[in-house]
């Protein structure tokens, strides 16, 4: 899974949210593992495959999240357990700004800032200030 790690383009944090993925051959549920405003880690039965694009709902402490997102890494066949969970890692496609923010502000509140890199905090930060001036405005 290095290889994801490097193409990541922000921090993911631990969370357990129930997700539920929308293909042309109908829907499947699973579980996030781990999150970040650029992608996810999700806990299927069933993996999709490389490369396939579908929508996904993700349903947050106080919202529903939706994305298109792709398939860019997947556990098909390997062993499910707690060290190698089956499930795909996915890239988001398109996420409203709104959504987006609710992840950042969600990363924010788990991360220790102390271990990630001082852009992404900076990013994150940006993200949930945007929505906090837009909204006493």
């Amino acid at each position: 899974m290095a290889s994801d790690d490097a193409s990541r383009q922000g921090p993911r944090f631990k969370v357990k949210w129930p997700v539920k993925v929308k293909t042309n051959q109908g829907s499947m549920e699973g579980v996030t593992l781990d999150l970040g405003t650029d992608g996810a880690f999700v806990r299927c039965a069933k993996p999709l495959k490389l490369n396939e694009v579908f929508d996904i709902v993700i349903t947050a402490p106080d919202q529903l999240i939706e994305a298109t997102a792709e398939v860019v890494w997947s556990n098909i066949h390997g062993p499910d357990d707690d060290i190698t969970p089956r499930g795909m890692g996915l890239r988001f496609l398109k996420i409203s700004g709104e959504h987006r923010r609710v992840i950042a502000k969600e990363a924010l509140q788990h991360l220790d800032a102390k271990k990630i890199d001082s852009r992404e905090l900076e990013a994150l930060q940006t993200l949930v200030l945007d929505v906090d001036e837009i909204s006493s405005e």
